[in-house]
């Protein structure tokens, strides 16, 4: 009898420990994300994720964010977004590259190579989950885009939707994303659907943003600005089945009505509490529409720092697997000189006014 009982027991530690093992694994930092669908979480987006304003850049005034993408992502950033535009390499081709507004501005590189880091950190961390949101600025079509994934090798994890004309009826759990390997989702604004590149998705066939022009931080509104199909009408666009983006991040008006980012808030406008915070305006969302953003976009992610708002609205208390950085605001050294155009508020607008006048590049 007692033979049998040990054999009994024996036999079941593989299934014990399966199920340990399960309940342990981490989606997204977090073992209670694993079972929550893709479309019922809130994902920390890092807007202008590829713009840094740091010492590579001469701290450059057209800088969203502190840190690198692949260090956004270490800390718990998951969507990052970017703006893409056409522009000619010295022997007169065309390449996709990564520029903030005009590629004289603030260019940080092809999109393939920005792509190839996400590729990195995706084959890195096998149970992590990221969106990329790319803004479509010059008008590139999807066999434009998907030759740079191709490339990158980051589109063997690209996410496909049943249809690339409709919201899916049930998004998938991050667990079954990360079963499956598809972890990437991509959406970009906007782009016609392709049969050949089917995972780049038309972002406002299956997202709608607020507001992202915001001056002061009593300026900020739930109520949807994009697509147009359902501008100005929270109730249609919850019964769209569409995903809703929260903008929040606080622009300064500077000289000839040049925005850039507000870094003597920041700490209000991303933190828990205060006027114009994320946490607050996160609250005044779920109450207009009944449940939390799916995604919020900020500036200087660090700062706040803005992922303890998103922890408390997927109810993550067990964060684990995330790199620490510094909340504070990085600012240029005094006496330090600003090497590049972007490098200061003047630096901005010579480099706006040249790309004005001679058409961009």
């Amino acid at each position: 009898m007692f033979l049998k009982f040990v054999v009994s027991t024996i036999a079941l530690l593989p299934l014990l420990w399966s199920s340990a093992s399960a309940q342990s694994t981490a989606c997204n930092n977090s073992p209670s994300l694993c079972s929550k669908n893709y479309n019922n979480i809130t994902h920390l987006g890092a807007h202008d994720s590829a713009f840094v304003k740091d010492a590579t850049t001469d701290f450059s005034q057209s800088g969203n964010q502190y840190f690198n993408t692949t260090i956004q992502l270490d800390a718990g950033v998951r969507l990052v977004t970017a703006q893409v535009h056409k522009s000619n390499n010295s022997a007169g081709q065309t390449e996709w590259h990564l520029c903030h507004t005009s590629c004289s501005l603030l260019d940080a590189g092809t999109l393939s190579n920005w792509l190839s880091g996400i590729k990195s950190w995706l084959d890195a961390n096998p149970n992590d989950v990221v969106t990329i949101l790319l803004v479509n600025s010059d008008n590139a079509l999807a066999s434009d885009l998907g030759p740079e994934f191709t490339t990158a090798g980051i589109d063997k994890y690209a996410y496909t939707p049943p249809s690339s004309s409709s919201v899916p009826t049930t998004w998938p759990t991050l667990q079954s994303l990360i079963s499956n390997n598809t972890r990437l989702m991509t959406f970009v604004a906007s782009i016609t659907p392709s049969t050949s590149y089917p995972y780049l998705m038309d972002e406002f066939t299956f997202i709608y943003e607020s507001p992202f022009t915001n001056t002061s931080p009593s300026n900020f509104s739930c109520i949807p600005e994009r697509p147009s199909s359902v501008a100005n009408q929270p109730t249609a666009a919850l019964n769209s089945g569409r995903m809703f983006l929260m903008n929040h991040f606080l622009d300064v008006e500077e000289i000839f009505g040049i925005l850039t980012p507000n870094t003597t808030y920041i700490n209000t406008t991303n933190s828990q509490t205060g006027l114009g915070s994320l946490g607050g305006e996160m609250s005044t969302c779920t109450a207009l529409y009944g449940k939390e953003p799916n995604f919020v976009l900020v500036d200087y992610f660090n700062v706040g720092p803005a992922i303890a708002s998103v922890d408390a609205a997927n109810g993550v208390t067990d964060a684990t697997g995330r790199k620490s950085v510094s909340a504070a605001i990085l600012e240029q050294p005094s006496g330090s000189g600003a090497g590049r155009h972007g490098g200061s508020v003047m630096g901005v607008v010579v480099a706006v006014v040249v790309a004005v006048w001679f058409g961009g590049s």
